[in-house]
C-alpha cells in the first residue's frame, strides 16, 4: 500500500465511521423532543422513560461523534496539507461556523441534560430540539464545504494560486443546496429506519411492548416522509451533477459514449477496458429523461474527458446502483407503513422486514459519499487540484491507516456495549411487557 492509498484509506475510513455518528446526532434529538412533547402532553410515564433513554444515547453518540469530527479535523492538515494551504482561505468560513454550531449544540445538550429539575417545562424541552438544529446546521456548513470541492467558486486561479477570493461565494456554491438536502433526508431515513427497525426487534421480543412500538412510530414517522422525499431529492441532485461533474454522472451510471436518446442502466458491471456495460437492463432514453427531461436529449459520456480524468467508473457504478436500490426498498416500506399506521395493525412479516431493513439506510449513505468523493477522482478539488499533488510527504501513512483501524473498531464496541446495557436497564425498569394494553396490536401473520 502507498502513502497515498494509505492517506485516501484513512480518510475514507474515518469519514465513513464518523458519517454514521453524525447522521444519528443530527435526527435523535428529533426523535427525542417528540416523545418529550408527548410527555408534556399526555404525562405518561412511558413518554417520559423513551425520552431519557434517547436522550442518554444522544449523549453517548454526540461524545462519540465529538471524537472522530475532531479526529477527521486534524487528518485535513496531517494528510493532505496541500490541500489545505490552498483550501483553508477560501473554505474556512463553513469550517468556523460549523465549530459554533457544534458549540451551541454542546451547550444545548448540558442544559437538556442537566435541566430536567432546574427550569420550565417547555423551556427543557427547547434546548433539546436546539440540539436537533445546532447538529442539522453544524451538517449544512460540512456539506457546503464538500460542494466547494465538487463545485470550487468564490477565486480565481491562476499559476497554482488562488485569488480574488470571496469566502461567500465559495461557501454558497452550486452545489450545496442540492447536496444539503439529500444529506439532511438520507440522515433522517437512515436513522429512523434504523431505530425504527431496533425497536421492532425488541417489541418482537416480547419486552415493554408498548414502550418498543411508541420508538417505532416516532423514528419511522420521521424516516418514511424522508423516503418518499428522496426519490425527488435524488432526481433533482442528478441534473445538477450532470451539469457541474458530468464525468461523475457518466461513472456512476456507466454511461461510456456521449449519446442521444441515452439509456438509463439498471445493475450491470462496467467493462472499463471495453468501455460497455456487462449483464445490465437498459430502458432507451432514460437517462437523457432524468438528466434533461426529454428522452432524445444528449447525455455526455467518458468518451468528452481524458482517460485520466476518469473517476474509478466499476466503484462508482456499483455504489451508485447500492443507494438507489436501497432508496427504493425504504420507500416502499415508507408506504407500507402509512398502510399499516392507519389500520393501526403491525402484521409480523412487516416487523421481521423492518429489522432487515435496519442497516439499510446508512448503507445508502456510505454508498452515496462513496459516489460523492469516488465520483470526483482524481480531483480533490474538482478540475483545480488533483489529489495526488496534495498528499503528505511524510512516508509510513499505512500505519497511521493501521492504527485508526484498531481504534475505531475499539470505539464501536464500547458505543454498542453503552447502548445494550441502556436499553436493558429502561426495559427492566418499565417492565410492561406481559401486561395487556387496549393499545397494544399483537402483531398477525
Amino acid at each position: 500500500m502507498d502513502d497515498l492509498i494509505a492517506a485516501r484509506s484513512t480518510m475514507a475510513f474515518s469519514l465513513g465511521f464518523h458519517i454514521i455518528f453524525a447522521s444519528i446526532g443530527m435526527t435523535m434529538p428529533f426523535f427525542m423532543s417528540a416523545a418529550h412533547w408527548l410527555w408534556l402532553k399526555k404525562k405518561k410515564p412511558m413518554h417520559l422513560e423513551l425520552t431519557k433513554m434517547w436522550m442518554r444515547g444522544v449523549a453517548i453518540l454526540f461524545a462519540v461523534g465529538a471524537v472522530s469530527g475532531t479526529v477527521i479535523s486534524f487528518q485535513l492538515g496531517l494528510l493532505w496539507p496541500g490541500f489545505m494551504k490552498h483550501a483553508g482561505p477560501i473554505i474556512g468560513m463553513p469550517f468556523s461556523w460549523e465549530g459554533s454550531a457544534f458549540f451551541l449544540e454542546a451547550v444545548a445538550i448540558g442544559a437538556f441534560l442537566y435541566g430536567w429539575k432546574h427550569m420550565k417545562p417547555w423551556l427543557h424541552w427547547t434546548t433539546g430540539l436546539v440540539v436537533g438544529i445546532a447538529g442539522f446546521m453544524s451538517g449544512i456548513f460540512v456539506v457546503a464545504a464538500n460542494g466547494w470541492m465538487n463545485t470550487p467558486a468564490g477565486f480565481d486561479w491562476a499559476e497554482g494560486v488562488a485569488s480574488n477570493i470571496d469566502p461567500w461565494a465559495a461557501m454558497f456554491n452550486k452545489a450545496w443546496l442540492h447536496q444539503t438536502i439529500h444529506m439532511q433526508l438520507a440522515a433522517l431515513q437512515a436513522v429512523g429506519f434504523g431505530v425504527a427497525g431496533i425497536h421492532a426487534a425488541l417489541y418482537m421480543r416480547g419486552k415493554a411492548r408498548d414502550l418498543h412500538l411508541l420508538a417505532m412510530k416516532i423514528a419511522l414517522t420521521f424516516g418514511a416522509v424522508a423516503s418518499l422525499l428522496m426519490p425527488v431529492s435524488g432526481h433533482l441532485a442528478g441534473q445538477r451533477i450532470a451539469e457541474y461533474q458530468p464525468a461523475k454522472l457518466a461513472a456512476a451510471e456507466g454511461h461510456f459514449k456521449t449519446s442521444a436518446n441515452a439509456p438509463l442502466v439498471i445493475g450491470g458491471i462496467p467493462d472499463v477496458d471495453a468501455q460497455t456495460m456487462r449483464y445490465a437492463i437498459k430502458i432507451p432514453g432514460g437517462l437523457s429523461f432524468l438528466v434533461h427531461n426529454d428522452t432524445g436529449a444528449e447525455v455526455i459520456g467518458l468518451d468528452r474527458f481524458p482517460r485520466e480524468d476518469w473517476p474509478p467508473v466499476v466503484i462508482t457504478h456499483v455504489s451508485f446502483q447500492i443507494m438507489v436500490v436501497i432508496g427504493g426498498i425504504l420507500a416502499l416500506m415508507a408506504v407500507l407503513y402509512f398502510v399499516f399506521l392507519k389500520r393501526n395493525r403491525w402484521p409480523r412479516w412487516f416487523m421481521k422486514a423492518l429489522v432487515i431493513c435496519t442497516p439499510l439506510g446508512i448503507i445508502a449513505i456510505e454508498a452515496g459519499w462513496v459516489v460523492t468523493e469516488v465520483g470526483r477522482q482524481p480531483w480533490i478539488v474538482q478540475g483545480i487540484l488533483r489529489t495526488k499533488d496534495t498528499v503528505t510527504p511524510v512516508p509510513g501513512m499505512q500505519y497511521h491507516f493501521y492504527l485508526f483501524l484498531v481504534l475505531y473498531t475499539i470505539l464501536a464496541i464500547a458505543t454498542l456495549w453503552l447502548f445494550k446495557r441502556q436499553i436493558q436497564g429502561v426495559e427492566k425498569k418499565f417492565a410492561i411487557a406481559d401486561e395487556p394494553s387496549a393499545e397494544k396490536p399483537q402483531p398477525k401473520e
